[in-house]
């Protein structure tokens, strides 16, 4: 069973329901477990063949009325995204520098069912010496004694032998966190040479599936191009197009597609891109040579 999928069913059992009621706005908590996810996945550092560290400190911004909804529920529902993304990095053996944290915050120039998810590695003062923390290990996802204050504190040096934390997320990446832009410096590099060829594929519960032609669609019908067995996807559900740059579009399906956290009908992909359609979580590949 997929993590996400743990993460829904352990909401519906939790406050005999209340979460059912809360989210009935635009705001799903599966769309935003999903941008936790992909705040893992884009700003994952390799520290060596063993260790590729994650941050462990997000904060979700809500709008002013979904805010104001969801915040009697904080604690529960910070909680529940921690476990979830400690899941997701047992899964994809990911660490971390310290204890998992998820925060809501009020934004103002949000718009209600809009989100943003940052993100920051924190080190714990039981974690000094720089040591990444496996998301089962004694003391992960919990407060150490001591632990320095501050979002966004620096991580500790990198153990000996192990190479430097860099002292800004890698090119392509969004140190801002979700939705927000990228500083000059660290925008992608310039387009590869015309004779560099790009493949395309996608994931889906780990089976990797090729796209080798400029169309592939998705759905629970035997004529898709990849066949989703989950009762929530439509017979010809979405249909992925490859290019510069590759998109998505909804088919006219009963459930709708949410791409990287939004609900939406046609969206732009890139590495990394997490679509949702019915229950089951597809990941949008691309690369090079």
């Amino acid at each position: 069973m997929g993590v996400l999928k743990k993460f829904e069913q352990r909401l519906e059992g939790l406050v005999n329901g209340t979460f059912a009621k809360v989210f009935k706005s635009e705001v799903q908590p599966v769309e935003i477990a999903g941008a936790l996810q992909r705040e893992c996945d884009n700003n994952a550092t390799i520290w060596n063949r063993d260790r590729t560290v994650v941050p462990n400190d997000f904060i979700v911004e809500l709008s002013a009325p979904d805010y104001e909804r969801l915040s009697p529920y904080s604690g529960q529902l910070g909680d529940e995204l921690a476990g979830m993304v400690r899941d997701y990095a047992k899964q994809q053996r990911y660490t971390f520098m310290g204890p998992i944290k998820v925060n809501l915050e009020k934004a103002d120039d949000l718009d209600t069912g809009l989100y943003r998810v940052r993100s920051r590695t924190l080190a714990s003062s039981s974690n000094q010496q720089g040591a990444p923390q496996a998301p089962g290990a004694p003391g992960a996802g919990r407060p150490a004694a001591g632990a320095p204050g501050g979002y966004g504190y620096p991580p500790a040096a990198p153990p000996a032998g192990a190479p430097p934390m860099p002292s800004a997320p890698p090119p392509g990446t969004r140190p801002g966190g979700y939705g927000y832009p990228q500083p000059a410096t660290q925008r992608p590099a310039a387009a590869p040479t015309s004779g560099a060829r790009t493949r395309y594929w996608i994931e889906i519960n780990g089976t990797r599936h090729q796209i080798s032609r400029p169309t592939l669609v998705l759905g629970r019908s035997t004529d898709a191009d990849v066949r989703i067995d989950d009762p929530g996807v439509s017979r010809r559900h979405c249909e992925i197009r490859t290019g510069t740059p590759s998109t998505i579009q909804d088919l006219g399906s009963t459930n709708g597609i949410v791409v990287d956290g939004q609900h939406t009908t046609r969206a732009t992909l890139r590495d990394g891109s997490r679509i949702v359609v019915g229950s089951t979580t597809v990941i949008y590949r691309q690369a090079e040579g």
